[in-house]
């Protein structure tokens, strides 16, 4: 895959080149990182507010006319179907859109000073300020939309970027950057830095970054976290495992639809893809039976083919690892229901696993791999206690027709979302996204973001 200096892409279910792109040296990174500092430093140049959402206008416009290209390179390269790369790319461009909008939102407040004698004939008020150079690490699963939620936010505000995109999936990225300077960013206030391991983390320590924003494995996050220079903020989206309750009186039909979306979209390489599902023991049975019929249908392929409905592990290794999971889950006597097996070097087959043991990696590990797991339980409180089991907590789901049930799921469910009737990988881009324990540091979505890459100035002024 990587070449001394280059790093070569290819898709991920043929393993055909598509194309490679320069991996950038530290010496040129150090030249970006004090370049972005003295952007910073020097206040009497930065950009004005109504500049940077000309900008981002005319970017979202820019990818608005490249729209099918762009959806191309996100299934060429990701291996995410052609019908959910486009809607990738329209969320990423409704992005651009929300950093414009939320511009007009970064405002500051009077703080009264009269509360005792001492702050008495004074007035005081806030401002919001950029916080610096902004370092960002990407993730390959939304080559496209993680950019622009890491990239827009950081040039709404006014922070000079440097963006390091997955080893697998560059080519998204370095189209957005170029799409961004086609719109009227100079360059030196977004850099496209794609690196090896030892340049991305001297990157990422380097005490001229003031906010570090990485979406990936939380071995990685948490060890880069704990090497960050003082003063460094940041933000860690990682994964989950995420838990499904499904009651008594959830509506079936309805369910399973939304389930096999949930769990075998973008086959289930989503950090709270749906991965183990509780239900009652009358019903876990013919859940899984259920879920394993529309799996059996999905059409597993190419994902530039506009018939493929779940794609490629985005490497071989991957299919390796899941295919030893589940072999692990089959021998201590979980069920194959559906799938099982690898289908080609490079895809996996859309799984369902009846009753694996609470032991097995399956149950105690994010998949990230188009495999569910269905557990039966004797009580919801016996549920809620197995979903809640485990070191990771990010978005989580409820089925039931109960209210009572219902919001009992989400007030004792350990997680920062719960669905009601929705599956766990459900999300709108301006909402909170964030992990909780294990599963990740801060609150991602652009509004968010777009506060964490900005700080309070107060002026006192003695009247």
């Amino acid at each position: 895959m990587k070449a001394a200096k280059t790093l070569e892409v290819v898709n991920p279910f043929d393993l055909k080149s598509i194309g490679s792109v320069p991996l950038v040296s530290w010496d040129n990174i150090d030249g970006y990182l004090t370049q972005a500092a003295q952007l910073h430093a020097n206040r009497k140049n930065w950009m004005p507010a109504y500049q940077r959402a000309a900008i981002l206008r005319k970017t979202g416009a820019l990818m608005q006319d490249q729209f099918e290209e762009l959806a191309f390179q996100i299934a060429n390269e990701g291996g995410k179907p052609l019908v959910d790369a486009r809607v990738e790319v329209t969320r990423a461009i409704d992005g651009v859109g929300l950093c414009i909008s939320e511009m007009g939102a970064l405002e500051g407040k009077q703080i009264p000073m009269d509360l005792t004698a001492a702050g008495a004939g004074r007035m005081a008020f806030t401002q919001r300020e950029p916080i610096g150079p902004v370092v960002a690490i990407s993730a390959f699963n939304h080559p496209l939309n993680l950019i622009v939620h890491q990239v827009a936010p950081a040039v709404a505000v006014g922070c000079p970027v440097l963006i390091k995109p997955a080893d697998d999936t560059p080519l998204s990225c370095k189209s957005f950057v170029d799409i961004l300077y086609e719109a009227g960013l100079p360059e030196e206030w977004c850099r496209f830095v794609p690196c090896d391991i030892p340049t991305a983390e001297q990157m990422v320590t380097d005490p001229r970054v003031a906010f570090f924003t990485f979406i990936g494995s939380g071995k990685v996050g948490w060890m880069l976290r704990s090497k960050l220079a003082p003063g460094t903020r940041c933000a860690l989206e990682h994964g989950g495992a995420a838990p499904v309750i499904v009651d008594e009186s959830a509506d079936i039909e309805a369910m399973i639809p939304s389930l096999i979306k949930g769990g075998f979209y973008h086959s289930g390489q989503v950090c709270v893809s749906v991965q183990r599902i509780l239900a009652p023991k009358s019903m876990a049975n013919d859940i899984a039976d259920l879920l394993a019929t529309a799996a059996s249908k999905l059409t597993v392929g190419n994902a530039i083919l506009e018939s493929t409905d779940a794609g490629p592990l985005i490497r071989v290794s991957e299919v390796e690892r899941v295919a030893g999971w589940v072999e692990e889950a089959r021998q201590a006597g979980a069920k194959v229901i559906a799938g099982g097996k690898r289908l080609s070097e490079t895809t996996y087959a859309p799984t369902v696993l009846l009753r694996p043991p609470h032991a097995a990696k399956v149950s105690q590990q994010e998949i990230f791999a188009p495999v569910v797991c269905v557990y039966d339980y004797d009580t919801v409180d016996a549920a809620i206690q197995q979903a809640n089991a485990l070191p990771f907590a990010f978005q989580a789901a409820v089925f039931s027709t109960n209210m009572d049930v219902a919001m009992q799921a989400v007030q004792q469910l350990d997680a920062t979302a719960v669905m009601v009737n929705d599956h766990t990988a459900f999300r709108v881009d301006w909402m909170p996204f964030a992990g909780r324990k294990q599963s990740g540091y801060g609150t991602g979505g652009i509004v968010y973001t777009m506060h964490d890459m900005t700080q309070d100035k107060m002026a006192v002024i003695n009247l």
